[in-house]
């Protein structure tokens, strides 16, 4: 199918049903940025991408979709990332050391281990046999967010009994801050929306998700947990009585209702406030494309299933040069701004290991860049990284899958967090426990 974006001149061709060239095609105009009224963008229920798929279940959802040549061509590029061996993301190809300590006076937090092992206990032997896996084992990088099914890792909770379901989500909760259970369960309470919205309710519902344990549960070895799905991955590993909660990519389209606010309201408000507030100067060297589709940005920067976001499934070896402004010049309260973008990325963090994360921020300040794509006004739909050696975190505004806005919006939203320099999944941390240094 194609038809003429008027905007930009260029026709605007379906990729695959699902993706349209309007997305990623380069426009001299600014994109113009909906209201909050995603319901304005609901697609007729006998739309070929719904009516085709209805009734489906997942797994029926997945084989239709494999049928589709661009994701079989992005499914193929996705599985040599995943047998590389695992490094971590960096920003020339080579391996930061010495940025990742263990604690030297641990306080432990024993509320995981016993909430994994009641869990443990509730399953079946079969089921304990595919949640488990050991501690380094290369399924961790086995997550991915889309709605079809890419590997089939651990548990699916839509396919377990409710008190199993509960018993999971008692691990996750026990694990996080309360304000980020409640984000993390809400997205996927979104993605459950997302799907009576659209009909699909076999398809996106609040279960659809897998669930691994990594390791044994323990106050001091190095254990995790991994949780992915439709706009959730969360991989949490605790490690000498550290805990690291990365990657993490969270998501939602829609990313609000009627009776909920904005999924990333508080985010969103402090970055555009950051962003608002830099001077001239700093505004020349911060905004790095004026448009989130800037016809300067280079050949491959923009790409039909991540659009800007870098960080994304299967990306843990990307290289990422630094970009934007250095905020180590920044003025006392645009960085309390930075740091309270950075705490709610943060926010899964139990309140202690929250700090301690916080500390290596603020450590590494004066090597932190802020970039930003778009309109620092709130005009427009925009992209934000915050990058450093120890934390690299990013918001994008999307076009729409299941919704019809082919030009991003802030009601479709997704957001990356990641460890660099290796310690990604607390791979550092737990090599450092096993004895293999960094």
């Amino acid at each position: 199918m194609s038809r003429q974006d008027h905007r930009s001149g260029q026709p605007d061709q379906d990729i695959d049903g699902f993706f349209s060239t309007a997305r990623v095609a380069a426009r001299e105009q600014a994109v113009e940025l909906p209201g909050d009224d995603y319901t304005r963008y609901l697609l007729d229920l006998d739309d070929p991408r719904l009516a085709d798929v209805r009734g489906l279940d997942y797994e029926e959802f997945t084989r239709a979709r494999y049928e589709a040549p661009f994701l079989r061509d992005l499914l193929a590029f996705w599985r040599t990332l995943y047998d590389e061996p695992f490094k971590g993301l960096t920003t020339d190809g080579a391996v930061r050391a010495g940025l990742y300590e263990l604690p030297e006076h641990p306080v432990l937090d024993h509320a995981p281990q016993s909430a994994a092992e009641r869990m443990l206990a509730a399953l079946s032997r079969e089921e304990r046999k595919s949640v488990g896996h050991s501690v380094t084992a290369r399924e961790w990088r086995a997550w991915s967010n889309p709605e079809f099914v890419v590997h089939r890792v651990g548990l699916r909770l839509e396919d377990l009994a409710p008190e199993k379901v509960r018993a999971v989500l008692d691990v996750v909760r026990a694990s996080l801050s309360p304000e980020g259970y409640e984000r993390v369960t809400g997205a996927m309470e979104l993605n459950g929306v997302l799907g009576e919205l659209v009909g699909l309710p076999k398809v996106m519902n609040e279960r659809s998700y897998w669930f691994s344990l990594f390791g044994s549960p323990h106050p001091l070895a190095p254990w995790g947990w991994q949780l992915f799905g439709h706009h959730v991955a969360v991989n949490f590993v605790s490690a000498g009585g550290r805990h690291v909660i990365a990657p993490v990519f969270l998501g939602a389209e829609p990313a609000l209702t009627e009776e909920r606010p904005p999924l990333f309201a508080a985010r969103e408000e402090a970055a555009l406030r950051l962003a608002g507030s830099l001077t001239a100067q700093q505004r020349a060297s911060a905004v790095v494309y004026t448009s989130v589709l800037d016809p300067a940005m280079p050949e491959g920067r923009l790409h039909p299933a991540d659009e800007r976001h870098v960080a994304g499934a299967f990306r843990d070896n990307r290289v990422v040069p630094y970009e934007g402004i250095r905020c180590g010049g920044l003025a006392p309260q645009q960085r309390t701004l930075l740091r309270a973008l950075v705490e709610d990325c943060l926010l899964l963090l139990k309140e202690d290991q929250r700090a301690a994360t916080l500390a290596l921020h603020d450590a590494h300040l004066d090597e932190t860049w802020f970039a930003w794509y778009g309109a620092t006004d709130g005009s427009q739909p925009f992209y934000l990284r915050v990058h450093s050696p120890v934390i690299l975190t990013e918001l994008d505004h999307h076009a729409g899958v299941w919704l019809g806005n082919r030009l991003p919006a802030r009601f479709h939203v997704h957001t990356t967090l990641r460890h660099p320099n290796g310690n990604d999944y607390g791979r550092v941390l737990v090599d450092r426990l096993r004895g293999g240094g960094e």
